[in-house]
């Protein structure tokens, strides 16, 4: 038997692909994984059939199917490191450190604690992480994420009425810019442009480069053209109407077709 199997990890907060070459695994079963982090507690997503593609993005092995034994450590995993959280968030308030603790997760040795956190700028964790390593007397992550991971796990629905892109199929975020929302005519009104994290919508990056390169057969904003109907000056373009209006001398407006342009 030689497999791949994506795995749903607690530590991770994410899911990531491990190979099982003992194991008969089916979906929604638990099991114990070796990784970079050390041993792992997760439960199975998906089997796949081994392929040398895999190699790349595979990142352990499957140690073996979780026990009952196990499974009762892992929710004593869960119940510790809810302790640690509350106590690191006493430590950084005491600190007066510009940070926000999200949570707080042991891999399944508790050979590692793992801490998430939010934060507005860099900031400098390194006597934190000694004084939380000698408190719960083991190795140390600080990890900080930005508030779009956040809305990633917590999920919910966007202005388009169907479930965040972060949360259904996004596995990595673009950069997005104002002028992505410029480019595309859109309003700037905060509460239409930015999603339910606070940051601009993903979507905008969607159609971004088709709406760059149609607007190159069109004039620029500003532009003096002239034409059948005099000349002018171009107020607006409409990508999607494949129009764009044109201010003429005696200050009347004139809706221009760019297809009737290219007859």
């Amino acid at each position: 038997m030689n497999n791949i199997v994506e795995v749903a990890l607690l530590y991770h907060h994410s899911s990531a692909f491990f190979k099982n070459s003992k194991f008969n695994l089916k979906k929604n079963l638990t099991v114990i994984v070796d990784s970079d982090k050390g041993y792992l507690f997760g439960k199975v997503l998906r089997v796949l059939d081994y392929n040398e593609s895999f190699e790349n993005i595979v990142i352990g092995d499957v140690i073996r199917i979780s026990t009952k034994k196990d499974y009762l450590h892992h929710l004593e995993n869960i119940k510790l490191a809810d302790d640690a959280f509350i106590k690191c968030k006493d430590i950084v308030q005491k600190s007066g450190l510009n940070m926000s603790i999200l949570d707080s997760c042991y891999n399944f040795d508790r050979s590692q604690l793992l801490f998430r956190f939010i934060a507005d700028e860099r900031v400098d964790f390194r006597d934190l992480a000694k004084e939380l390593g000698t408190t719960f007397r083991t190795r140390i992550e600080l990890r900080q994420i930005g508030i779009r991971d956040k809305a990633k796990e917590i999920g919910g629905i966007g202005p388009c009425g169907r479930l965040l892109c972060c949360s259904s199929f996004l596995k990595n975020f673009d950069s997005v810019t104002i002028n992505m929302a410029k480019n595309q005519n859109v309003s700037l009104n905060p509460s239409k442009i930015n999603g339910v994290c606070g940051r601009l919508l993903c979507c905008l990056k969607y159609e971004n480069d088709i709406y760059s390169e149609i607007k190159k057969d069109f004039p620029k904003i500003g532009s003096f053209i002239t034409g059948d109907y005099g000349k002018g000056k171009v107020l607006s373009v409409d990508v999607l109407g494949r129009n764009y209006v044109i201010e003429l001398e005696d200050k009347s407006k004139v809706v221009v077709d760019l297809d009737d342009c290219k007859k």
